[in-house]
């Protein structure tokens, strides 16, 4: 199986490739800001086949590049139902601060409404990978988690939900921390410890190690307890 990762932009987003094999179909998942010249070299050095977007949700780091994907192959964005209203206004989803980090000119930010609409435990399926979406809304009201089987380990795309020794932040509209923690509980911890963690920014991890060790996790089942 290929699964190939790159950080993208200013917000380093991770946006992710995955097919069964080179010269193969392939999902993308999470194309952010600036992200098509490097997924482009993917795309083209494995003789790839785009035929999926699948958004882990709906702010702009993860979806910038969303538009020029599916105009350039004719291809579906897939998207909890929750965040549509997000990708349709972007600005109205961010701080304040948004429009000086994407270079001043609020006009270039990108906007659609054009998806297919995701449910908890849907899958997207192409020859040789087949993506289930889980619900994790606290990030974002939409928020997903994407999980799938690859030779030696199970694999979950995290986006914003869940990071090696940490959480999505939870202040944007839409966040809620009481709302990820039961996410996080409820949903990412109900897979293996082996399960091999690729999140929406920084490095990979396991569940085993964050169930282990995230300070976040840590706390938040000892006030369960308490």
């Amino acid at each position: 199986m290929l699964v190939t990762g790159f950080p993208a932009g200013v917000f380093a987003t991770n946006c992710y490739v995955l097919a069964s094999e080179p010269g193969a179909e392939c999902i993308v998942v999470d194309p952010g800001m600036d992200a098509m010249p490097t997924l482009t070299q993917v795309i083209e050095q494995h003789k790839l086949k785009p035929v999926a977007i699948a958004l882990t949700h709906g702010h702009l780091d993860h979806t910038w590049s969303v538009t020029p994907l599916v105009d350039g192959y004719d291809i579906p964005a897939y998207l909890h139902g929750d965040d549509v209203d997000m990708v349709r206004d972007p600005l109205g989803w961010h701080s304040s601060g948004i429009v000086q980090l994407v270079g001043g000119d609020p006009s270039k930010v990108p906007a659609f409404d054009e998806v297919k609409v995701l449910q908890d435990g849907e899958q997207i399926s192409i020859v040789g990978v087949e993506l289930t979406a889980r619900h994790t809304p606290g990030h974002t009201q939409g928020s997903v988690i994407f999980t799938f089987e690859h030779p030696g380990a199970p694999v979950m795309l995290s986006g914003d939900t869940l990071f090696q020794q940490g959480i999505g932040r939870t202040d944007l509209p839409g966040g809620s921390y009481e709302a990820i923690m039961r996410s996080i509980d409820e949903v990412c911890l109900s897979y293996d410890d082996g399960t091999v963690v690729l999140p929406g920014h920084g490095g990979q991890t396991t569940i085993g190690a964050e169930r282990r060790s995230n300070p976040f996790i840590l706390e938040y089942q000892r006030s369960k307890r308490s």
